[in-house]
């Protein structure tokens, strides 16, 4: 018997000065695999993650060297309430340092997000449970760059450090 789900629109809490990667994984492996590929990419870098079993006890699993970050983490989980998703909150580092360490972990199988704006997730409920559909990152265009804006643009690169 087929049944229909619930689409629900949860909105992602951000702490203040922080960024989110928002993904997917597999195993709880995860939680320690992350926690090494964060903390030995960027010096002084905090973070909090939460990742969420999808078997066995089905608990919320977290790591992380900032007890603000991973409690937002944690409680994002939770209201999100998605198997084998994981949220994770930075600060001191911009999520380009590290995404695609992340990306390559064995145990990720995809990002839906990397992101200070905010956030929110598209989710479809079952009798089984929770999965993400898609997420609202930001909000929509309101036009087209001009010449003064894409120079300011290529500014703030170079004041970040990404460009020279």
């Amino acid at each position: 018997m087929e049944e229909d789900g619930k689409v629900k629109v949860i909105q992602i809490s951000i702490p203040n000065e922080a960024n989110i990667i928002f993904g997917k994984s597999h195993f709880i492996k995860t939680v320690e695999d992350i926690s090494e590929i964060v903390i030995s990419s960027v010096p002084g870098i905090e973070y909090g993650l939460a990742f969420c079993e999808a078997s066995g006890p089905c608990l919320i699993r977290t790591e992380g060297n900032s007890e603000e970050l991973i409690k937002a983490a944690s409680e994002n989980a939770k209201l999100l309430g998605v198997g084998h998703a994981f949220i994770l909150f930075i600060r001191k580092a911009f999520p380009i340092n590290i995404l695609n360490a992340i990306k390559d972990c064995h145990e990720v199988t995809g990002i839906f997000a990397a992101t200070a704006n905010p956030l929110q997730a598209i989710i479809c409920e079952t009798s089984q449970g929770r999965g993400v559909l898609g997420v609202v990152d930001g909000f929509s265009p309101k036009g087209i760059e001009t010449e003064e804006i894409k120079k300011s643009r290529k500014e703030i690169l170079r004041k970040f450090g990404y460009k020279f």
